[in-house]
């Protein structure tokens, strides 16, 4: 192999502040990444999926829940991970955009707080010794759904 790139990173194993199940929607990135380090979120594994915890709570198939399940179990195998954070969206296109409330935020917030609420026991039942917290982000802030 050529080598492209060059930069130095720690070898050293380290511990996760959590596991952020997040969408890939990068209209948000400079929030999401502003929200984690004022959260204190140290070293987070963050699963990007379409939906973010839509995957958990809605899933189009079997299969998305599963897998984000399994990352979030390697997660805490691996990186000791203590902490869960689930994650969605205004105007998802995961869940068919703004439009599918009929422009309607305040539905759309419910709706979404509903899916952190499943998500959320979804990961309890499977991991119930981690702590899980759910998040809606709009185009103003994040909200917790707690």
């Amino acid at each position: 192999m050529k080598k492209v790139f060059h930069f130095d990173t720690p070898r050293a194993n380290y511990e996760s502040g959590a596991a952020v199940v997040w969408c890939f929607d990068r209209r948000f990135h400079l929030g999401f990444d502003k929200f984690l380090k004022r959260s204190g979120i140290v070293n987070p594994d963050v699963i990007k999926v379409a939906g973010g915890a839509k995957a958990l709570a809605s899933p189009e198939r079997e299969s998305e829940r599963e897998f984000v399940l399994d990352q979030i179990a390697k997660s805490i195998r691996l990186h000791g991970t203590k902490l869960v954070i689930l994650m969605v969206h205004s105007d998802c296109g995961g869940y068919g955009g703004l439009a599918a409330f009929n422009g309607d935020a305040a539905a759309e917030a419910g709706h979404h707080r509903q899916e952190l609420e499943k998500a959320a026991e979804c990961v309890r039942n499977a991991a119930p010794d981690v702590t899980v917290q759910g998040y809606f982000v709009d185009f103003e802030g994040v909200w917790s759904a707690d």
